[in-house]
Protein backbone atom coordinates (compact mmCIF):
# COMPACT_ATOMS: atom_id res chain seq x y z
CA UNK A 1 0.00 0.00 0.00
CA UNK A 2 3.40 2.30 0.48
CA UNK A 3 4.32 1.83 -2.53
CA UNK A 4 0.81 2.49 -4.11
CA UNK A 5 0.55 5.49 -2.18
CA UNK A 6 4.05 6.11 -3.46
CA UNK A 7 3.09 5.92 -7.32
CA UNK A 8 -0.25 7.79 -7.07
CA UNK A 9 0.83 10.79 -5.59
CA UNK A 10 3.83 11.02 -7.84
CA UNK A 11 1.55 10.24 -11.25
CA UNK A 12 -1.39 12.49 -10.12
CA UNK A 13 1.11 15.81 -8.83
CA UNK A 14 2.56 15.45 -12.07
CA UNK A 15 -1.10 14.93 -14.14
CA UNK A 16 -2.18 18.09 -12.13
CA UNK A 17 0.58 19.97 -13.18
CA UNK A 18 1.00 19.28 -16.37
CA UNK A 19 -2.53 19.57 -17.11
CA UNK A 20 -2.75 22.88 -15.26
CA UNK A 21 0.00 24.05 -17.77
CA UNK A 22 -1.94 22.71 -20.75
CA UNK A 23 -4.89 24.50 -20.33
CA UNK A 24 -3.52 27.79 -19.59
CA UNK A 25 -1.56 27.65 -22.85
CA UNK A 26 -4.82 26.73 -24.87
CA UNK A 27 -7.38 28.75 -22.80
CA UNK A 28 -4.95 31.64 -23.39
CA UNK A 29 -5.00 30.89 -27.19
CA UNK A 30 -8.59 30.90 -27.37
CA UNK A 31 -8.81 33.95 -25.13
CA UNK A 32 -6.93 35.80 -27.87
CA UNK A 33 -8.46 34.44 -30.57
CA UNK A 34 -11.69 34.87 -29.67
CA UNK A 35 -10.96 38.56 -28.42
CA UNK A 36 -9.89 39.11 -32.02
CA UNK A 37 -13.76 38.60 -33.06
CA UNK A 38 -14.98 40.64 -30.46
CA UNK A 39 -12.77 43.49 -31.94
CA UNK A 40 -14.14 43.54 -35.34
CA UNK A 41 -17.45 43.33 -34.21
CA UNK A 42 -18.43 39.60 -34.49
CA UNK A 43 -18.71 38.73 -30.91
CA UNK A 44 -20.54 40.70 -28.00
CA UNK A 45 -17.80 41.70 -25.61
CA UNK A 46 -19.40 41.22 -22.66
CA UNK A 47 -20.34 37.07 -23.46
CA UNK A 48 -16.81 36.27 -23.97
CA UNK A 49 -15.37 35.41 -20.82
CA UNK A 50 -19.45 33.43 -19.82
CA UNK A 51 -18.48 31.96 -22.94
CA UNK A 52 -15.15 30.85 -22.56
CA UNK A 53 -16.16 29.29 -19.23
CA UNK A 54 -19.17 27.26 -19.68
CA UNK A 55 -16.15 26.07 -22.95
CA UNK A 56 -14.09 24.88 -20.04
CA UNK A 57 -15.07 21.27 -19.55
CA UNK A 58 -14.93 20.65 -23.31
CA UNK A 59 -11.15 21.68 -23.06
CA UNK A 60 -10.41 19.48 -19.93
CA UNK A 61 -11.82 16.53 -21.15
CA UNK A 62 -9.25 16.49 -23.29
CA UNK A 63 -6.38 17.59 -21.74
CA UNK A 64 -6.63 15.38 -18.95
CA UNK A 65 -5.91 12.17 -20.84
CA UNK A 66 -2.81 14.11 -22.36
CA UNK A 67 -2.04 15.60 -18.88
CA UNK A 68 -1.70 11.92 -17.70
CA UNK A 69 -0.11 10.56 -20.33
CA UNK A 70 2.89 13.22 -20.11
CA UNK A 71 2.80 12.78 -15.84
CA UNK A 72 3.55 9.09 -15.99
CA UNK A 73 6.29 9.51 -18.12
CA UNK A 74 7.79 11.93 -16.38
CA UNK A 75 7.07 10.62 -13.02
CA UNK A 76 8.51 6.77 -13.78
CA UNK A 77 10.70 8.69 -15.87
CA UNK A 78 12.44 9.94 -12.82
CA UNK A 79 12.07 6.48 -10.76
CA UNK A 80 13.99 5.04 -13.74
CA UNK A 81 16.70 7.63 -13.87
CA UNK A 82 17.23 7.46 -9.85
CA UNK A 83 17.06 3.56 -9.93
CA UNK A 84 14.08 3.59 -7.95
CA UNK A 85 12.55 1.15 -10.13
CA UNK A 86 15.26 -1.12 -10.22
CA UNK A 87 14.58 -1.68 -6.51
CA UNK A 88 11.29 -1.91 -6.69
CA UNK A 89 11.88 -4.51 -9.83
CA UNK A 90 14.36 -6.32 -7.17
CA UNK A 91 11.64 -6.10 -4.32
CA UNK A 92 9.23 -8.40 -6.50
CA UNK A 93 7.16 -5.60 -8.20
CA UNK A 94 6.06 -7.39 -11.51
CA UNK A 95 4.96 -4.98 -15.00
CA UNK A 96 1.79 -6.61 -14.52
CA UNK A 97 1.82 -5.90 -10.55
CA UNK A 98 3.46 -2.34 -11.45
CA UNK A 99 0.74 -1.71 -14.86
CA UNK A 100 -1.80 -2.63 -11.83
CA UNK A 101 -0.56 0.67 -9.50
CA UNK A 102 -0.57 2.90 -12.37
CA UNK A 103 -4.44 1.79 -13.52
CA UNK A 104 -5.37 3.56 -9.79
CA UNK A 105 -4.99 6.95 -10.99
CA UNK A 106 -5.84 6.49 -14.32
CA UNK A 107 -9.20 5.17 -12.84
CA UNK A 108 -9.40 8.43 -11.25
CA UNK A 109 -8.66 10.32 -13.60
CA UNK A 110 -11.11 8.28 -16.30
CA UNK A 111 -14.04 8.83 -13.84
CA UNK A 112 -13.38 12.84 -14.12
CA UNK A 113 -13.31 12.45 -18.00
CA UNK A 114 -16.49 10.54 -18.11
CA UNK A 115 -18.43 13.13 -16.04
CA UNK A 116 -17.10 15.45 -17.87
CA UNK A 117 -17.63 13.79 -21.13
CA UNK A 118 -21.18 12.97 -20.72
CA UNK A 119 -23.27 15.58 -18.30
CA UNK A 120 -20.46 18.62 -17.83
CA UNK A 121 -19.64 19.33 -21.24
CA UNK A 122 -22.70 18.97 -23.48
CA UNK A 123 -24.33 21.55 -20.15
CA UNK A 124 -21.36 23.94 -21.16
CA UNK A 125 -21.91 23.69 -24.62
CA UNK A 126 -25.67 24.06 -24.67
CA UNK A 127 -25.30 27.25 -22.00
CA UNK A 128 -22.99 28.99 -24.73
CA UNK A 129 -25.08 28.36 -27.51
CA UNK A 130 -27.33 29.88 -25.71
CA UNK A 131 -25.37 33.26 -25.22
CA UNK A 132 -24.29 33.24 -28.75
CA UNK A 133 -28.44 33.11 -29.91
CA UNK A 134 -29.62 34.99 -27.36
CA UNK A 135 -30.03 38.53 -29.38
CA UNK A 136 -30.49 40.71 -25.64
CA UNK A 137 -27.04 39.42 -25.10
CA UNK A 138 -25.39 39.74 -28.15
CA UNK A 139 -27.57 41.98 -30.36
CA UNK A 140 -27.40 40.05 -33.44
CA UNK A 141 -23.55 39.59 -32.80
CA UNK A 142 -22.93 43.06 -33.77
CA UNK A 143 -23.16 42.25 -37.10
CA UNK A 144 -24.95 45.54 -37.53
CA UNK A 145 -24.30 48.78 -35.52
CA UNK A 146 -26.91 51.41 -35.37
CA UNK A 147 -26.23 54.80 -37.13
CA UNK A 148 -22.84 53.95 -38.53
CA UNK A 149 -21.64 52.72 -41.69
CA UNK A 150 -19.40 49.71 -41.56
CA UNK A 151 -16.97 47.22 -43.63
CA UNK A 152 -17.33 43.60 -42.91
CA UNK A 153 -14.07 41.75 -42.19
CA UNK A 154 -12.46 40.19 -45.27
CA UNK A 155 -14.98 41.50 -47.95
CA UNK A 156 -16.17 44.62 -49.75
CA UNK A 157 -19.56 44.82 -47.69
CA UNK A 158 -20.24 48.16 -46.18
CA UNK A 159 -23.43 48.40 -43.79
CA UNK A 160 -25.72 50.83 -42.46
CA UNK A 161 -28.73 50.43 -40.24
CA UNK A 162 -30.58 53.35 -39.05
CA UNK A 163 -31.61 52.14 -35.46
CA UNK A 164 -31.15 48.61 -33.64
CA UNK A 165 -33.79 47.53 -30.84
CA UNK A 166 -31.84 46.47 -28.16
CA UNK A 167 -33.74 43.53 -26.96
CA UNK A 168 -34.58 41.91 -30.47
CA UNK A 169 -32.08 42.95 -32.20
CA UNK A 170 -34.49 44.30 -35.12
CA UNK A 171 -33.06 46.70 -37.38
CA UNK A 172 -34.40 49.48 -39.41
CA UNK A 173 -33.58 51.49 -42.38
CA UNK A 174 -30.99 48.47 -43.80
CA UNK A 175 -28.50 49.66 -46.26
CA UNK A 176 -25.78 46.93 -47.64
CA UNK A 177 -23.39 47.99 -50.42
CA UNK A 178 -20.91 45.24 -52.21
CA UNK A 179 -18.41 45.18 -54.71
CA UNK A 180 -17.68 42.50 -56.62
CA UNK A 181 -14.54 40.74 -55.76
CA UNK A 182 -11.05 42.52 -57.48
CA UNK A 183 -10.33 40.59 -60.97
CA UNK A 184 -13.36 40.04 -62.67
CA UNK A 185 -14.32 41.20 -66.15
CA UNK A 186 -17.38 42.71 -65.18
CA UNK A 187 -16.94 44.08 -61.96
CA UNK A 188 -20.06 44.97 -60.25
CA UNK A 189 -21.67 46.62 -57.22
CA UNK A 190 -24.82 45.78 -55.30
CA UNK A 191 -27.02 47.60 -52.91
CA UNK A 192 -29.60 46.39 -50.99
CA UNK A 193 -32.39 48.60 -49.15
CA UNK A 194 -34.83 47.32 -46.62
CA UNK A 195 -37.27 48.79 -44.05
CA UNK A 196 -35.88 46.13 -41.03
CA UNK A 197 -34.13 43.34 -40.78
CA UNK A 198 -32.71 40.96 -38.19
CA UNK A 199 -30.55 38.14 -37.47
CA UNK A 200 -32.29 34.68 -37.60
CA UNK A 201 -30.81 31.13 -36.78
CA UNK A 202 -31.33 28.00 -38.27
CA UNK A 203 -31.92 25.87 -34.92
CA UNK A 204 -31.16 22.49 -37.07
CA UNK A 205 -27.77 23.62 -38.72
CA UNK A 206 -27.01 26.38 -36.29
CA UNK A 207 -26.32 29.17 -39.89
CA UNK A 208 -27.12 32.47 -39.12
CA UNK A 209 -28.75 34.52 -41.36
CA UNK A 210 -29.34 38.57 -42.33
CA UNK A 211 -33.13 38.31 -42.83
CA UNK A 212 -34.65 41.91 -44.46
CA UNK A 213 -38.09 42.47 -45.20
CA UNK A 214 -39.41 44.69 -47.62
CA UNK A 215 -36.69 46.30 -50.08
CA UNK A 216 -34.86 46.41 -53.29
CA UNK A 217 -31.83 45.21 -54.53
CA UNK A 218 -29.93 47.33 -56.76
CA UNK A 219 -27.37 45.20 -58.93
CA UNK A 220 -25.00 46.61 -61.57
CA UNK A 221 -21.86 49.10 -63.07
CA UNK A 222 -21.70 52.08 -61.97
CA UNK A 223 -22.59 54.59 -64.72
CA UNK A 224 -24.19 52.01 -67.18
CA UNK A 225 -27.76 51.15 -67.71
CA UNK A 226 -27.11 47.56 -67.72
CA UNK A 227 -27.98 46.89 -63.72
CA UNK A 228 -31.27 44.72 -62.08
CA UNK A 229 -33.69 45.97 -59.69
CA UNK A 230 -35.31 43.32 -57.59
CA UNK A 231 -38.44 44.20 -55.03
CA UNK A 232 -38.67 41.59 -52.44
CA UNK A 233 -40.36 40.87 -49.48
CA UNK A 234 -38.02 38.53 -47.58
CA UNK A 235 -34.49 38.52 -48.55
CA UNK A 236 -31.79 36.05 -46.78
CA UNK A 237 -28.11 35.94 -47.33
CA UNK A 238 -25.81 33.68 -44.94
CA UNK A 239 -23.47 35.43 -42.61
CA UNK A 240 -20.23 33.41 -42.79
CA UNK A 241 -18.30 32.47 -40.15
CA UNK A 242 -14.89 32.29 -39.46
CA UNK A 243 -13.27 28.72 -39.60
CA UNK A 244 -12.38 27.89 -36.05
CA UNK A 245 -14.25 30.80 -34.82
CA UNK A 246 -16.08 30.90 -31.31
CA UNK A 247 -18.89 29.43 -33.46
CA UNK A 248 -17.71 26.78 -35.28
CA UNK A 249 -18.90 24.00 -32.50
CA UNK A 250 -20.93 21.40 -33.88
CA UNK A 251 -24.79 21.61 -32.47
CA UNK A 252 -24.78 17.88 -31.74
CA UNK A 253 -21.69 18.68 -29.00
CA UNK A 254 -24.21 20.84 -26.63
CA UNK A 255 -27.20 17.89 -26.91
CA UNK A 256 -27.64 15.67 -23.67
CA UNK A 257 -26.36 12.34 -23.74
CA UNK A 258 -30.00 10.93 -22.88
CA UNK A 259 -31.35 12.72 -26.39
CA UNK A 260 -28.70 11.40 -28.31
CA UNK A 261 -29.76 8.02 -26.58
CA UNK A 262 -32.55 8.29 -28.21
CA UNK A 263 -31.54 9.53 -31.56
CA UNK A 264 -30.57 7.32 -35.14
CA UNK A 265 -28.86 10.11 -37.24
CA UNK A 266 -25.24 8.92 -38.02
CA UNK A 267 -24.00 12.50 -36.67
CA UNK A 268 -25.68 12.13 -32.88
CA UNK A 269 -24.66 8.47 -32.87
CA UNK A 270 -20.82 9.24 -33.79
CA UNK A 271 -21.04 11.89 -31.23
CA UNK A 272 -22.21 9.51 -28.61
CA UNK A 273 -19.50 6.44 -29.63
CA UNK A 274 -16.86 10.16 -29.38
CA UNK A 275 -18.23 10.76 -25.83
CA UNK A 276 -18.08 6.83 -24.89
CA UNK A 277 -14.56 6.26 -26.33
CA UNK A 278 -13.02 9.41 -24.50
CA UNK A 279 -12.47 7.85 -20.82
CA UNK A 280 -11.64 4.93 -22.52
CA UNK A 281 -8.59 6.17 -23.90
CA UNK A 282 -7.65 6.82 -20.63
CA UNK A 283 -6.13 3.42 -19.46
CA UNK A 284 -4.61 2.94 -22.43
CA UNK A 285 -2.15 5.65 -23.02
CA UNK A 286 -1.28 4.80 -19.06
CA UNK A 287 -0.63 1.86 -20.23
CA UNK A 288 1.43 2.97 -23.11
CA UNK A 289 3.40 5.87 -20.94
CA UNK A 290 4.06 3.15 -18.56
CA UNK A 291 6.09 1.03 -21.02
CA UNK A 292 7.78 4.08 -23.06
CA UNK A 293 8.99 5.85 -19.87
CA UNK A 294 11.69 2.93 -19.29
CA UNK A 295 15.36 4.32 -19.65
CA UNK A 296 18.19 4.95 -17.25
CA UNK A 297 20.39 7.81 -15.74
CA UNK A 298 22.41 8.11 -19.02
CA UNK A 299 19.70 8.18 -21.75
CA UNK A 300 17.84 10.35 -19.18
CA UNK A 301 13.68 11.09 -18.34
CA UNK A 302 13.33 12.97 -21.49
CA UNK A 303 14.75 10.71 -23.76
CA UNK A 304 11.27 9.16 -25.38
CA UNK A 305 9.14 12.37 -24.70
CA UNK A 306 8.83 13.35 -28.55
CA UNK A 307 7.94 9.62 -29.88
CA UNK A 308 5.60 8.89 -27.00
CA UNK A 309 4.27 12.69 -27.76
CA UNK A 310 3.96 11.38 -31.69
CA UNK A 311 2.25 7.88 -30.37
CA UNK A 312 -0.54 9.67 -28.70
CA UNK A 313 -1.02 12.38 -31.57
CA UNK A 314 -1.65 9.52 -33.70
CA UNK A 315 -4.32 7.87 -31.49
CA UNK A 316 -6.58 11.49 -31.46
CA UNK A 317 -5.89 11.79 -34.96
CA UNK A 318 -7.18 8.62 -35.91
CA UNK A 319 -9.87 8.79 -33.43
CA UNK A 320 -10.80 11.90 -34.89
CA UNK A 321 -11.23 10.56 -38.20
CA UNK A 322 -12.94 7.74 -36.88
CA UNK A 323 -16.08 10.37 -36.13
CA UNK A 324 -15.83 11.44 -38.85
CA UNK A 325 -16.27 8.37 -40.62
CA UNK A 326 -19.15 7.06 -38.36
CA UNK A 327 -20.71 10.52 -39.41
CA UNK A 328 -20.67 9.43 -43.27
CA UNK A 329 -22.09 6.39 -42.41
CA UNK A 330 -19.16 4.01 -42.18
CA UNK A 331 -20.47 1.55 -39.28
CA UNK A 332 -19.98 1.35 -35.66
CA UNK A 333 -16.93 -0.48 -34.96
CA UNK A 334 -14.99 2.42 -36.69
CA UNK A 335 -13.96 4.29 -33.63
CA UNK A 336 -13.63 1.15 -31.26
CA UNK A 337 -10.72 -0.34 -33.71
CA UNK A 338 -9.30 2.57 -33.16
CA UNK A 339 -8.98 1.70 -29.49
CA UNK A 340 -8.67 -1.68 -30.51
CA UNK A 341 -5.32 -1.02 -32.03
CA UNK A 342 -3.99 1.01 -29.36
CA UNK A 343 -5.13 -1.58 -26.46
CA UNK A 344 -2.93 -4.32 -28.77
CA UNK A 345 -0.09 -2.40 -28.74
CA UNK A 346 -0.57 -0.93 -24.84
CA UNK A 347 -0.44 -5.15 -23.90
CA UNK A 348 2.76 -5.86 -26.99
CA UNK A 349 4.79 -3.04 -25.03
CA UNK A 350 3.81 -4.78 -21.47
CA UNK A 351 4.50 -8.19 -21.81
CA UNK A 352 6.57 -7.96 -25.10
CA UNK A 353 9.80 -8.23 -23.63
CA UNK A 354 8.55 -10.69 -21.37
CA UNK A 355 7.22 -13.48 -23.89
CA UNK A 356 10.45 -12.91 -26.05
CA UNK A 357 12.62 -13.53 -23.33
CA UNK A 358 10.74 -16.70 -22.02
CA UNK A 359 10.72 -17.73 -25.93
CA UNK A 360 14.36 -16.94 -26.10
CA UNK A 361 14.96 -19.70 -22.57
CA UNK A 362 12.85 -22.39 -24.34
CA UNK A 363 14.60 -22.75 -27.29
CA UNK A 364 17.94 -22.04 -25.41
CA UNK A 365 16.99 -25.54 -23.48
CA UNK A 366 15.98 -27.20 -26.73
CA UNK A 367 19.19 -26.48 -27.62
CA UNK A 368 21.13 -27.74 -24.80
CA UNK A 369 18.34 -30.93 -24.48
CA UNK A 370 19.46 -31.49 -27.62
CA UNK A 371 23.35 -31.22 -27.74
CA UNK A 372 23.22 -33.71 -24.52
Amino acid sequence: MKILAYLTRDVLLHTVAVSFTLLVIIFSGRFVKYLAEAAVGNLAGDILLPVMFYRLPGFLELILPLGLFIGILMAYGRLYVESEMVVLSACGVSPSRLAAYTLVPALLIMVVVTGLSLLVTPMGAARSSALLDDPEKSQGLQTLASGRFQTRSGSNLVSYAETIAPDTGLMRGVFLSQQSPPGESRPQLTVTVAAEGEIVLDTRTGARYLELRDGYRYQGLPGHRDYQVIQFATFGERIPEPEGSIRSVPRVDGRSTASLLKSEAPEDIAALHWRLSLPVTVPIVAIIALCLSRTDHRRGRYIKMAPAFALYLVYLVLLTNARAAMEAGAGLLVLWRVHLLYLGLALWLLYGDSLRRRVWQRRRREVTHAAA
